[in-house]
């Protein structure tokens, strides 16, 4: 066995085992902040996508290496670094633009506690995207995102160039960790489940108590009752928490945003490309919730060659759920309108 595995590894490149591609045509990709503790592994993980043919690195400091270290690995796809001042060089001619920009959490810190300076940052990167590149795609990463995907989208308005179906939160984190927990909370002592049999739904926004996991629609979540059930909300809506104060102070969750966010990139460049029936969750301007003055929500959307092309309903919820969702619903206005304000 163990030499057949081995045998498999070397004759298969770990681009391909590593993400799903597609057989149409290759995409450039600018991740802007490379060089920081997301930045460097997520464009590891993008050298690593067969859909990105090129790789554009942009920091205000530390890019160059950055793509001069990840250009030495043995997949397809060509990587540049660019400085500082090289900004609109990195969007030229860009299809999806990643941003993971920003300061990162400290103890004690909460994502709203980043505004301040993570908005300036945002801001002024979606108005070179609307520059150079109006037509991109533009995946937020930097918190917190309940407010600087609005931040985004009037930053474009107000340059003439917004389209709802092009900006998107990364909320796949808190997808990704629910089925983590999910399947270390449902296995046994005899039979460890694998996360791939307990995917989660996440849908509202992404800090705190803006995240609902909709357990109930599968059948393992369904299971978890009571005070379990308490405890894995508690810990997908605050596992950030969870790695800032096991890292002591020496960062936040880094290496699992960047596996996030790369795996949101590839549902979306596998969309871009024609494949049909890719649906994940994303933080997007929603109709869900106009009603109640929320532009913008995460919830299933169907990702396609226009970005997003279908935005799913909820579907049906519990009644824990909807508490959550009640909980949700004002503290995630408050933060979209925090971010019209900052552009205000």
């Amino acid at each position: 066995m163990l030499a057949r595995a081995a045998l498999r590894s070397v004759s298969t490149p770990l681009a391909t085992r590593a993400f799903s591609s597609s057989p149409a045509r290759h995409t450039k990709v600018a991740v802007l902040g490379a060089g920081g503790g997301i930045g460097q592994p997520l464009s590891l993980l993008l050298k690593l996508d067969p859909n990105v043919s090129s790789l554009s690195l942009y920091d205000i400091r530390g890019a160059p290496g950055v793509a001069a270290d990840v250009s030495h690995i043995d997949s397809a796809g060509e990587v540049t670094g660019y400085a500082a001042d090289q900004l609109d060089a990195a969007l030229e001619g860009v299809k999806v633009v990643v941003i993971p920009a920003g300061v990162p959490r400290k103890p004690g810190m909460t994502r709203d506690d980043l505004f301040n300076t993570n908005a300036s940052i945002v801001r002024d990167l979606a108005a070179a995207v609307a520059r150079v590149s109006p037509q991109a795609h533009i995946l937020v990463i930097s918190n917190p995102v309940n407010s600087t995907v609005p931040i985004v989208a009037r930053t474009l308005e107000k340059a003439g160039v917004f389209d709802p179906s092009r900006v998107f939160g990364v909320t796949t984190l808190d997808v990704v960790r629910a089925a983590r927990f999910l399947a270390s909370t449902a296995s046994t002592s005899s039979s460890a489940l694998d996360p791939k049999e307990t995917v989660v739904t996440v849908v509202g926004g992404h800090s705190g108590p803006t995240i609902v996991p909709l357990l109930s629609q599968t059948s393992y979540g369904k299971a978890v009752k009571g005070e379990a059930y308490e405890a894995i909300v508690k810990r997908i809506q605050f596992g950030g928490d969870e790695v800032v104060k096991a890292k002591d102070g020496a960062g936040s969750a880094t290496l699992s945003m960047a596996y996030a966010g790369a795996k949101f990139t590839n549902a979306l460049l596998r969309g871009l490309k024609g494949e049909k029936g890719v649906i994940t969750p994303t933080f997007v301007k929603s109709p869900l919730f106009e009603d109640k003055g929320i532009d913008f929500f995460a919830s299933n959307v169907e990702l396609g060659v226009n970005g997003v092309e279908k935005i799913h309903p909820l579907g049906p919820i519990s009644a824990e759920e909807e508490k959550l969702l009640e909980a949700c619903l004002p503290e995630l206005k408050k933060n979209i309108e925090k971010g019209y304000a900052f552009v205000a």
